[in-house]
């Protein structure tokens, strides 16, 4: 920015917060005007002004629950984003593998950028909110709230499972080959029953869907103060016919109900979609800032909670979202039983996402060919303080088995 006055040989933040708030964290260089003779020797100073010291800034992030986080994420790549629902603060944001900043500030050795940019594992991006992924089951959370608020189905409403489902000349399977049964919402939801959700898509319809999943922060930028913020995609007719031309067909929407096909999104939008739903459907801007003090310590800002959209949702479907999620955590063979806190009620909802295509599984090495594991949880369920969104990327497990266990130790 020109007018941050930058000079030559001047240390300037370039990637993320230190870009960003590099207005605040810069201060003033200081300077002497000098007088010196025909030899270029000072004779004597003629003005001098002092460095002012750049400003402060008190972040949101918990410095345990980051560590934390760090170490539960152990050999997995992938990222992990908490925040308070209630006020949209982030308490930690994980994204593995990493890199060492200070070696940019010490000035980066040309071997050591080129090794940064050659390793295949993108150490420079990060995930939580550059990484776009399938969110898998995660997703039916979206599904489940837009179809009772659009009374597609009710608490009471019943499909059943044999394992799969026959529609429009292709066999959808669901998960569990053998098939669940008769279901309604709440065990659709504990026992993530794809066949459930195909048909909770066919009747909801691409399009309320992407309205609904929108509103809740998915295929849109969170807003969050960083740069490279990825919108990820949430697809509808629209989308697919100025993207391909072509027409959607009903199929489709079968495969967006289970968070596949063409829906992609970040591990933050995850975080924010939960944290709008158990928000009641207010949707705040994601914040790292928590103030800005000057060197003195005074506050010269502070950060506020910022509503960015509401779909006003109704008490009864947050209750019965909230109920469902809780089951699967707590109650006897949910699939996140190993999110569990002692003494803590802990909602959440497992995802297994299929990374790749068929088509594409001849261009790629052996480990981004292995499924996305995906876990999303909130705490206490009665009266949500942390939303945890956690990824383990081609982890080839369960979200249950990989990405539970992180979210339950942060």
């Amino acid at each position: 920015n020109p007018a941050f006055d930058y000079r030559s040989g001047d240390q300037v933040g370039k990637a993320s917060l230190e870009r960003v708030w590099d207005r605040d964290l810069r201060g003033a260089p200081g300077g002497q005007q000098v007088e010196v003779d025909a030899l270029g020797r000072r004779v004597r100073v003629l003005e001098e002004a002092p460095d002012a010291a750049g400003n402060n800034l008190v972040l949101t992030l918990d410095r345990d629950l980051q560590q934390t986080a760090e170490d539960a994420m152990g050999k997995f790549d992938g990222s992990v984003v908490a925040l308070d629902p209630r006020t949209g603060e982030i308490l930690l944001m994980v994204s593995h593998p990493a890199y060492d900043p200070n070696v940019f500030a010490r000035g980066v050795r040309p071997a050591e950028w080129r090794t940064l940019l050659d390793d295949k594992r993108r150490p420079l991006n990060n995930r939580a909110v550059q990484g776009i992924y399938p969110p898998g089951s995660t997703f039916k959370i979206a599904v489940a709230t837009a179809a009772l608020e659009l009374g597609t189905v009710t608490q009471a409403t019943g499909f059943s499972c044999g394992g799969g489902l026959q529609f429009g000349g292709h066999y959808f399977r669901c998960w569990n080959r053998r098939g669940h049964g008769g279901m309604h919402l709440h065990q659709a939801i504990v026992q993530s029953c794809d066949v459930y959700f195909y048909q909770t898509g066919n009747k909801l319809g691409v399009d309320n869907l992407a309205a609904y999943a929108r509103q809740f922060g998915l295929g849109v930028p969170t807003g969050i103060a960083l740069d490279h913020e990825k919108a990820g995609i949430i697809p509808d007719t629209q989308w697919k016919q100025r993207r391909f031309n072509q027409p959607w067909y009903p199929g489709e929407t079968l495969s967006v109900a289970i968070g596949q096909g063409y829906v992609a999104t970040t591990p933050l939008q995850m975080a924010v979609m939960l944290a709008t739903i158990v928000n009641s459907g207010v949707r705040l801007r994601p914040q790292y800032v928590k103030r800005i003090e000057a060197p003195d310590g005074t506050t010269i800002w502070q950060m506020q909670p910022e509503a960015l959209d509401d779909a006003k949702l109704r008490p009864s479907t947050v209750q019965q979202i909230k109920s469902a999620m809780r089951d699967v955590v707590m109650a006897p063979g949910g699939t996140g039983a190993r999110a569990r806190v002692p003494g803590v009620e802990v909602g959440g909802k497992t995802g297994t996402a299929q990374a790749i295509g068929v088509k594409d599984a001849g261009h790629r090495d052996a480990r981004t060919r292995k499924d996305h594991a995906w876990f999303i949880g909130f705490a206490p369920v009665d009266n949500p303080e942390i939303v945890v969104a956690a990824l383990a990327e081609h982890s080839g497990g369960h979200g249950g088995s990989d990405a539970a266990p992180i979210v339950q130790r942060v």
